[in-house]
């Protein structure tokens, strides 16, 4: 088939890359000049495994391209929608980009096609979002031609940074939201080499879940942190604890999320919950829990922050490794991470921050934007690895995985991602 991905950011450009791999032809569209040009010389704009493999085998076999205004759509079977959903001030997905995409298809697309042009969301939306905001789009540029021209499909993603690639070519399960629940041959062509549950429902049903899935990541991160504050207290090993509840699959389902360590971050799980709120709070539905979920994970940044600076000495140097949500990215999008930095800072401790995966230079949009609104100076703070292992350092905090990748000698570490 032949592709269009608006917006190539983490869910986009990764999608673009998987989708090359399986034959299909992409043509990617983006507002930022500069992600468009890296692209087609072949450099990845995120920093996620595997995909500048795949990209560099996708432009051998021109596959892929990237542009910045929308192009002629006449001759694309699928147009697949991932620009970004921001949190707006009262909690609620901002959807601007969404429907300003929205807009731009409907005035590109003829009525007069052979078959409809298959249009599928994997931005997340609030349940109802599809027949209220998307669908009058639509009509209002192709009136009664609208089913001729477009068949709308709203199709969340599930993937998770640093694993992404891995994810999509073995997704947990494929959820098809259409305007009957019946099912779209273009989608079925999609995932037809995906080994993974099918799920055909209508768009409000595929619409909440993406929420339930990410409140529900977000309240397993919460929780285990919660019982990882007791056990810290109280002189319990929380690693053997976490040992013992997750061996019982049977009940307590899975240990993903469930290992007590660092707050949740990154650009879904505290958006999600936040629009989830917003909706609980405007049909009444009363969630306390979820209302707990980002003040529980705000009082764990202040609990780390403070039992860190318990072990330092006033004005003591320390090493932070990893900046990011997660290692292995760059994605610093209410990194946990810049909180507790920050904290650092303002307290008058010495902070040097060593992350193999940021390079200043290569952040941008709302990544760029939350770096420098909430820690201006990153990039004076940065070091390389060779300033790292030097030290000397009070203190070294940080990500299991960095940290053991580092040799630190006998500098006394806290792993900020787990209690042991």
């Amino acid at each position: 088939m032949k592709i269009a991905i608006f917006g190539l950011g983490y869910v986009g450009f990764t999608a673009a890359c998987c989708l090359t791999r399986e034959g299909h032809a992409v043509i990617g569209i983006d507002v930022n000049a500069d992600k468009v040009a890296e692209i087609n010389a072949g450099q990845p704009p995120i920093k996620e495994p595997k995909v500048a493999e795949l990209l560099t085998e996708a432009l051998s076999k021109n596959l892929i391209r990237a542009v910045v205004e929308t192009p002629d759509l006449s001759d694309v079977d699928l147009a697949i929608v991932c620009v970004g959903t921001p949190s707006a001030t009262d909690g609620s997905h901002n959807m601007d980009f969404v429907a300003e995409v929205t807009r731009q298809i409907a005035e590109t697309v003829s009525p007069d096609r052979a078959r409809p042009l298959t249009v599928t969301y994997r931005s997340t939306f609030r349940p109802g979002t599809v027949r209220q905001l998307i669908e009058p789009i639509f009509r209002n540029s192709l009136g009664e031609q609208t089913g001729q021209a477009v068949e709308i499909i709203y199709n969340p993603e599930f993937l998770r940074e640093v694993s992404a690639v891995d994810d999509y070519f073995n997704p947990p399960k494929i959820v098809v939201g259409t305007a009957d629940g019946n099912r779209s041959d273009v989608m079925d062509a999609l995932h037809e080499n995906l080994d993974a549950p099918v799920f055909y429902t209508a768009f409000e049903e595929a619409e909440i879940t993406k929420f339930v899935d990410n409140t529900w990541h977000a309240t397993k991160v919460a929780f285990a942190n919660e019982i990882g504050r007791i056990c810290h207290r109280m002189g319990v090993s929380a690693k053997t604890m976490h040992e013992i509840f997750v061996s019982d699959t049977k009940l307590n389902i899975s240990p993903y999320y469930t290992r007590p360590g660092g707050a949740f971050g990154g650009s879904c799980l505290p958006k999600d919950v936040r629009a989830l709120q917003h909706i609980a709070g405007e049909v009444g539905a009363h969630t306390h829990l979820i209302d707990s979920l980002l003040q529980t994970n705000q009082a764990h940044k202040t609990y780390q922050a403070q039992d860190i600076m318990a072990r330092l000495p006033e004005g003591g140097r320390v090493l932070m490794a990893g900046l990011a949500f997660k290692a292995g990215t760059d994605d610093l999008r209410e990194s946990p991470n810049v909180d507790i930095a920050r904290r650092l800072l303002d307290a008058g401790y010495q902070l040097s921050i060593y992350d193999p995966a940021i390079e200043p230079a290569d952040l941008r949009g709302q990544n760029l934007g939350y770096a420098f609104t909430h820690l201006p100076n990153v990039g004076s703070l940065l070091v390389n690895r060779a300033t790292a292992e030097a030290g000397p350092w009070d203190l070294v905090i940080g990500s299991n995985r960095i940290i053991n990748d580092l040799n630190l000698g006998d500098t006394e570490v806290v792993r900020t991602y787990e209690y042991d």
